[in-house]
């Protein structure tokens, strides 16, 4: 079959918080080949994800991304790795490719395993989903008692690992970071895994980061995540020299597994979180697990927008019974929360799969999120180059 069409949808809730929520709006990709569907996410601002897709070419090296999806044949996961190689040499400097092409791949594995009727984790050689313990990931609160009051009512949800992030850690003194840290640890209790989220909120200063080991330490936190912007590995690997028990995870700003790869090899991490809808997609995502496990670093995914957006970073490494914690989404928008018809659910032991059914087992509700959809029209000397399509036709 040949690729008719892809579409991204611009949605986004009335009002963008300036908080570190991701979920607030949303570059939703579809894509149509031979009468059958297949939907994507990028982690990403829509706007300048559409136009990464339908841009003017500027050079041989930087063209529209849609170009080379479209009329591409589409039979096999060799196929996709075919169109990837054709979109990293024909926008190579288009910078916004990598996060367009996410959601597109994305969507290309979940027609794909649809038209074979499989799920898009036994399309890349794993038979049977293994069970991931999820981290309820959320934003610190203002405040110490925000953040415990949040901490225990997770625990009380039943969640065995417990993220906070962002918010003001960091960004304020030592000593109340370090409150946040121990009011999360006393929410979840003695035996919960907790983990603490950085966001980059440090740069590349080691000496700022190293100041909140003792508390983390103290703790007990099994990570602390992006200290520093991703390609600041030399500072990876300082703070990994001190950093004791707690270890580092990063990659989640990622846009090529080569940069997951690097932080695997210099910096230090022993976790490594890939976002499929930054990286390229499912098959890079999955070979950065493969590379992760040959070097002794955990994969994990990294995901805080929807269930559809959960179930493409799960695929990668649904298989993996040494791979066992899985990021888990539980402060989403109203938008994010109504992609998907039946989110993925723990199980009665708290546990997470990823889903069995063909594709990427997600069902959308469209008519739900209808409302949010946003009306672009991108024109370019009098040419229209992009205009809304319908959502639900």
């Amino acid at each position: 079959m040949r690729i008719d069409s892809v579409d991204i949808f611009y949605l986004a809730l009335p009002e963008i918080l300036d908080i570190g929520d991701g979920s607030q709006d949303m570059a939703l990709v579809r894509v149509r080949a031979g009468g059958a569907t297949g939907w994507g996410e990028c982690e990403a601002s829509p706007l300048p994800t559409i136009a990464a897709l339908v841009t003017p070419a500027s050079h041989s090296a930087c063209r529209p991304v849609g170009e080379s999806v479209i009329g591409q044949r589409l039979d096999s996961p060799q196929d996709i790795a075919r169109i990837a190689r054709a979109v990293g040499e024909r926008s190579l400097d288009l910078l916004q490719a990598a996060h367009t092409w996410s959601g597109i791949e994305i969507a290309l594995w979940d027609l794909l395993g649809r038209v074979h009727e499989v799920p898009v984790h036994q399309l890349l050689g794993q038979r049977t989903p293994a069970p991931k313990t999820p981290y309820a990931s959320q934003l610190f609160g203002d405040d110490p008692q925000q953040t415990l009051d949040k901490a225990r009512a997770s625990a009380a949800a039943g969640y065995r690992a417990v993220k906070m992030g962002w918010g003001p850690y960091g960004r304020g003194s030592v000593a109340v970071d370090a409150d946040h840290v121990h009011a999360a640890r006393e929410g979840i209790g003695p035996d919960g895994i907790l983990l603490v989220d950085a966001g980059t909120v440090w740069g590349d200063d080691v000496d700022a980061a190293a100041a909140r080991l003792p508390a983390l330490q103290e703790a007990g936190a099994l990570w602390l995540e992006e200290p520093f912007v991703s390609g600041a590995l030399s500072s990876y690997a300082a703070l990994a020299r001190l950093s004791g028990a707690v270890g580092l995870a990063a990659g989640e700003g990622a846009h090529e597994a080569s940069m997951a790869h690097h932080l695997v090899d210099h910096g230090g991490v022993r976790f490594v979180q890939i976002d499929t809808g930054r990286i390229g997609g499912i098959g890079p995502a999955a070979e950065v697990a493969r590379y992760a496990q040959s070097s002794g670093v955990q994969y994990v995914n990294h995901t805080f927008t929807s269930h559809l957006a959960l179930s493409a970073s799960l695929q990668p490494y649904a298989g993996s019974t040494s791979d066992s914690i899985c990021e888990y989404p539980v402060e989403l928008s109203s938008l994010a929360r109504g992609l998907v018809r039946q989110p993925i659910e723990r199980d009665g032991d708290g546990l997470v799969r990823a889903p069995e059914a063909p594709g990427l087992g997600v069902e959308l509700d469209l008519d739900a999120v209808r409302g949010y959809l946003q009306d672009v029209e991108i024109t370019v000397g009098g040419r229209t180059l992009y205009r809304t399509p319908d959502l639900v036709p």
